[in-house]
């Protein structure tokens, strides 16, 4: 990738490649990942077309950059996104270690031809958020269940592990 290429011209990929991807059975939404190297890497979304809730232009960009280049951190990556990125995509794009998000149309503009993800981010804000979808945790009473913490030391002391 040429290093003259601008942020407008990726997000301009990034939108090409959502409407070609509704023309495809796929949802009007694209994404670019550039790494600091220059490589980049397209995702498109396909959620109806996989049946897979997570098959976000983001996510997709993600685990296309990852898979090639044989690493599952993308430090020094933008991730160009013809929309804005919903909570799943931001906390992917945190995970992968991404430096930068920019988007073209907001989730304002996603919402009013039916893209709603309001419910998503008020989630976060909402104190009453488990009216929507209850997350607790609960105490394991079973004598014979492993102890919870039982993973995480195993990982602590096990010398080929790969920390993240």
């Amino acid at each position: 990738m040429s290093s003259t290429v601008t942020a407008e011209q990726l997000l301009a990929r990034s939108i090409q490649l959502a409407t070609a991807n509704v023309l495809n059975s796929g949802g009007p939404f694209g994404a670019v990942i550039v790494t600091a190297d220059g490589q980049a890497f397209d995702g498109v979304n396909r959620v109806t077309a996989t049946n897979d809730p997570t098959a976000h232009a983001e996510v997709t960009a993600i685990r296309r950059a990852c898979t090639e280049l044989g690493t599952f951190d993308l430090r020094g990556s933008t991730l160009y996104s013809s929309c804005e990125p919903c909570p799943m995509c931001l906390a992917s794009a945190l995970w992968a270690r991404i430096d930068r998000v920019d988007f073209a149309a907001d989730r304002h503009d996603a919402a009013s031809v039916g893209f709603d993800d309001a419910v998503f981010y008020e989630y976060f804000e909402n104190e009453n958020r488990h009216a929507v979808m209850p997350v607790s945790k609960v105490e394991l009473g079973d004598p014979q269940a492993p102890g919870v913490l039982e993973p995480f030391n195993t990982w602590n002391t096990l010398d080929s592990r790969i920390d993240y």
